[in-house]
């Protein structure tokens, strides 16, 4: 029976923002009149739902839109061809970024499920799960760590004068140089330690040939800061040093932003990203506003966009379209199993995926405008050209960005916003990972952990993930999340992605799983011919591609002139491998969990199970799943009667369509 606290009216609130339902009065505490009340009422009511449609777009705008969309697709773009990427990039996302992303919303939808416990579909496969779940505690480890360096900066940001404006600091070495070289460069000469510039026939052979090395081996103020004050970064990763305690404390100021966030589950993480996936956009468009006004600006913008038709026909152009569109969507690292799991069963996933993944594609091309306006006022500020002062990864967001900025008027209020966006994007992002570790870790658990005891898991997870992410505040940290960032979902991801498509596509049945999406759609995903023939063939090959140029394209991992040994890079395969051998070790560990001979273990575990199928009783009874009784859902108990049943489909059976309208019933006494 439904309890009547599963009823919550608002009749004192009205400007609360509750779904309105089809749903019961409790007159008396019995279930004996109906009537159009609003109301707070999850479908699921064991495992909780998002509280409207536009909560699961924008929490998943703030997980796939993440610091690589600022930070990688505009150097990818300029790299290759500029405009002329546009059009490999377009083709990639089509044939697969778009298709894996909408079959993971579609997977996790229909099953309700966190990442492991999905794999009802085939147990035996359930390897496939851990797999996204080693990944994603691997990603949640070092992605906090850079949201950490952004509180750095943002509490240094918040004086008059911006620390990395000059070489006059204890942390500068002789190699720093503040002083515009602009003129001099001009000239074609070089500047010396004194600020004296040299020209190249004015001086002799050896003094020039000193100056070039000296000008060879400078940095700007902002790019000491980042490695001498802030990472006070050391000589490799052999040499780890000290933990650095401001880093330490504002790794764990992101883990309990990150906590607090996630503490009511999706209830809170749904308010959270209308900041989270909102902000950035208004502080780019602010930026490129004012980066338009900058000198440069139209350079940068031009060296970023101007097509060079002849990439197209270099293989490595299209091999990198394929990995930034692949890696920029996060797929197979479960988070969007996850998000799409709290989805009622009839939301319209697929108009999901094409919102999404269109608006990441168009978000990323929109940060290019940005971030290149900037670098050409920087390459006008040096004297120089685009092509030297571009650049990707940390770089950019910590040493050329702020260098940038330090030369505008009011410097401190541009760099306040440049990483309170930056704080956003990397904490949407981190969100998702981490409620993907919690979700799988209850739902491998349900009855001990949902409800009061997820707030542990959460605490616990967060405990140790802030635990293991020390070693990155140490002085040879950024050693080790580069190492982890290379190795930890790159290889790793795309065998899972590979694996997860070519099970359900080719074991479970690629029409079945076409089937399952029309009974929550109401309608065949259009056109059905393209999914079959993409899921079957053309996003495994694609996967396949890429893996493939991935290890082709494999080189000694390095950061700046530093070069990793090769314990370090075994360690990566390591890394890499410790996620990709969950398949065949819980593969092999569930078949001897079985009695009877091998290969009958393996044909039942090749099987769906018996509680695979949408979590609730009345969609289970639409799907023609069998019915389970081991849940606390109301709809999913046994010995309903029929005017029970009938009840509860009016209440939970509604289409998108429906689902904001007011809708009349009457009772019908019971029979």
């Amino acid at each position: 029976m439904v309890h009547k606290d599963h009823y919550k009216t608002v009749n004192d609130d009205e400007e609360a923002p509750w779904v309105k339902e089809p749903t019961i009065k409790i007159v008396n505490g019995d279930r004996n009149a109906l009537d159009p009340v609003i109301v707070k009422r999850d479908e699921n009511i064991e495992r909780g739902n998002w509280s409207n449609k536009l909560e699961f777009i924008l929490s998943c705008f703030s997980y796939a839109v993440g610091l690589g969309t600022i930070w990688r697709f505009p150097y990818l773009c300029y790299r290759n061809g500029g405009g002329a990427f546009l059009i490999p990039y377009a083709i990639m996302y089509v044939f697969a970024g778009l298709p894996l992303f909408f079959f993971e919303l579609s997977f996790g939808q229909y099953a309700s499920e966190g990442p492991v416990s999905i794999w009802k579909v085939a147990p035996f496969f359930q390897g496939i799960g851990y797999a996204m779940f080693v990944i994603s505690f691997l990603i949640g480890i070092y992605y906090n760590m850079v949201v950490a360096w952004s509180f750095r900066y943002l509490f240094a940001s918040m004086t008059s004068v911006l620390p990395w404006t000059s070489c006059d600091n204890d942390w500068n070495t002789i190699h720093c140089r503040d002083f515009d070289i602009k003129n001099c460069t001009l000239l074609e000469g070089l500047v010396d330690s004194s600020r004296t510039c040299h020209i190249k026939s004015e001086v002799s052979d050896s003094f020039w040939k000193e100056l070039e090395l000296m000008n060879t081996n400078s940095r700007l103020p902002a790019d000491e800061y980042f490695h001498k004050r802030v990472l006070d970064i050391s000589t490799g990763i052999h040499d780890l040093g000290p933990i650095n305690w401001e880093l330490a404390l504002c790794l764990l100021l992101a883990w309990v932003c990150v906590f607090f966030v996630l503490l009511r589950g999706i209830k809170s993480f749904g308010k959270a990203v209308y900041f989270t996936a909102l902000f950035p956009y208004l502080i780019l468009t602010i930026l490129l506003i004012r980066s338009a006004t900058l000198p440069g600006f139209v350079d940068g913008i031009m060296f970023y966009l101007t097509p060079q038709w002849s990439k197209l026909t270099e293989a490595s152009v299209w091999g990198d379209a394929a990995m930034q569109i692949f890696f920029s969507l996060s797929p197979c690292w479960g988070g969007l199993i996850t998000l799409a799991s709290y989805n009622r069963f009839h939301n319209n996933c697929f108009r999901d995926a094409v919102i999404v993944a269109t608006g990441n594609v168009l978000t990323a091309f929109f940060a290019g405008f940005v971030i290149f306006g900037i670098i050409g006022f920087m390459a006008f500020e040096l004297g120089t050209t685009v092509d030297k002062v571009a650049t990707q990864g940390a770089g950019l967001a910590f040493a050329v960005y702020p260098e940038a900025v330090a030369r505008l008027p009011i410097a401190p209020l541009w760099s306040i916003l440049f990483f309170v966006m930056l704080l956003t994007l990397g904490l949407g992002t981190q969100f998702t990972v981490l409620e993907t570790v919690v979700t799988t870790i209850v739902d491998l658990w349900p009855h001990k952990l949902r409800g009061k005891n997820h707030k542990w898991v959460l605490l616990a997870s967060a405990t140790v993930m802030f635990l293991l992410g020390l070693i990155m505040c140490t002085n040879g940290g950024m050693y080790v999340l580069q190492l982890i960032d290379t190795y930890a979902a790159t290889f790793s991801a795309l065998i899972i992605g590979m694996a997860e498509v070519c099970v359900i596509a080719w074991h479970y049945g690629i029409d079945r799983f076409l089937d399952d999406i029309k009974l929550m759609l109401g309608h065949d995903a259009p056109p059905r011919w393209y999914w079959r023939f993409v899921w079957k063939f053309f996003t495994p090959v694609i996967i396949v591609a890429i893996l493939v140029f991935t290890l082709v394209d494999f080189r000694t991992l390095t950061y700046g002139d530093y070069t990793y040994p090769l314990e370090a890079t075994i360690i990566g395969f390591l890394i890499a491998s410790s996620s990709v051998a969950m398949v065949p070790i819980v593969a092999i560990y569930k078949v001897f969990q079985l009695d009877g001979p091998i290969l009958e273990r393996v044909r039942v575990l090749l099987q769906p199970s018996s509680d695979w199928g949408p979590a609730l009783q009345i969609h289970r009874i639409e799907a023609g799943a069998p019915t389970h009784t081991d849940s606390q859902v109301p709809l999913a108990l046994p010995n309903y009667r029929f005017e029970e049943l009938e009840l509860e489909l009016a209440t939970v059976l509604e289409r998108d369509s429906e689902s904001d309208n007011w809708i009349n019933m009457k009772c019908t006494g019971p029979n």
